[in-house]
């Protein structure tokens, strides 16, 4: 993704990367109200609103599905978000707290809008840091406008920018975190995911490790959703999940691939015009890539946005800050025998070792982009 209160808006995940076809994930912020000062005075203002608006908006979901007002059909989904929620807590062994435990509408899209930034010969996210979160590698707003308009102003110094909106965030559990109406227009076991996901945020999390926190947070959502769909013995949305997954797993290896191309491509001494030229060649290579894996695999093209809005060095950093070190947690997972109690202690001391270690001990076999060519991830300042 993203994430949570206050601060959500002074951090944010994609929408993350929406993880194209399949499922869809939710962004990672924290946001606590005495630490608001370190965002300027307008994103404060506008965070403080959104998230005011998210928590005054809750009404505890055993209300809205009792209440003879709910539609049937919003009535049947919250008790799967329920039962998924219970399943979260009893056999994943995730937070059992209230988030998750309430409902808002908030009569929009998304809840919030990530806008994920890297220089033009780059394809390491830009950071923004914040008390508590950390240094992040999104920036979430509650309004669109607002979230393009800070991109509009990235896009004419020279970045490569996106906006994408987001379905849900996690406060780490400093708040109650509902679902959102913006969650309920994707599928029972999408929805599940996002839980899970949301929830592993508030189990673990690591400041100034976007990769680190997103990766667990994916291994964690993909186990719960195979777990979950198996425990309740809904065969043939396992096997769609695990068809979804396998196609997602090429598209994240071809994004990959090319990130590590054009990481060499800007370590390289060309001059700006011809490294501008061989840069626009390699992404009009890579949309015909995708169109391409797509048509093998014989399903619509889940990206089709992405080229249309012409594809650029933002939309493979914010993949890699979710998908680089999966395969490491995947190992680590299986290393421990798939039991969660353990692998989840595994994580906590390796989140104790310094960031390189750890990116070393998970991310070894992943492309990490400009990491790969010694060149250090970008700051910015607040603006």
């Amino acid at each position: 993704m993203l994430t949570e209160s206050f601060e959500k808006t002074c951090t944010a995940r994609v929408a993350p990367p929406l993880r194209g076809p399949v499922a869809v994930r939710a962004v990672l912020a924290s946001l606590a109200l005495a630490l608001l000062p370190a965002c300027g005075t307008l994103y404060i203002a506008q965070a403080a609103r959104g998230q005011w608006e998210v928590l005054h908006d809750r009404r505890p979901i055993d209300a809205v599905m009792s209440d003879a007002r709910t539609p049937p059909e919003l009535r049947s989904r919250l008790a799967a978000v329920r039962d998924a929620r219970d399943f979260a807590s009893h056999e994943l062994g995730l937070p059992d707290n209230k988030s998750y435990r309430t409902f808002a509408d908030l009569k929009r899209p998304f809840v919030v809008w990530n806008v994920v930034a890297t220089p033009e010969f780059s394809v390491e996210p830009v950071r923004w840091c914040f008390p508590i979160a950390g240094c992040v590698a999104y920036r979430g707003y509650f309004a669109q406008k607002h979230a393009e308009a800070f991109a509009d102003g990235l896009r004419k110094r020279s970045f490569d920018v996106i906006v994408e909106g987001v379905p849900a965030y996690s406060t780490l559990g400093r708040f109650a975190d509902p679902v959102l109406n913006t969650m309920l227009i994707y599928g029972d076991w999408e929805i599940a995911a996002i839980i899970f996901h949301e929830l592993a945020h508030q189990l673990i999390y690591v400041a100034d490790d976007s990769e680190f926190n997103e990766a667990f947070a994916v291994t964690v959502e993909d186990t719960g959703i195979a777990r979950w769909l198996e425990f309740t013995g809904r065969k043939a949305e396992l096997n769609e999940y695990r068809a979804a997954r396998a196609r997602e797993l090429a598209f994240n290896t071809l994004f990959t691939e090319r990130r590590a191309e054009l990481a060499r491509l800007y370590a390289s001494k060309l001059a700006p015009q011809a490294m501008r030229e061989r840069k626009r060649e390699k992404f009009e290579a890579l949309a015909q890539d995708m169109r391409d894996l797509a048509r093998r695999q014989g399903t619509p093209l889940g990206y089709e946005d992405w080229i249309s809005a012409g594809l650029n060095n933002a939309h493979l950093a914010s993949v890699a800050t979710y998908f680089d070190c999966v395969p490491g947690f995947e190992s680590l997972l299986a290393k421990e025998d798939g039991d969660l109690p353990r692998f989840y202690a595994a994580v906590r001391a390796l989140a104790r070792e310094p960031q390189r270690a750890r990116h070393r001990e998970l991310c070894a076999k992943s492309a990490q982009g400009n990491q790969q060519a010694g060149l250090a991830a970008p700051h910015l300042d607040d603006q």
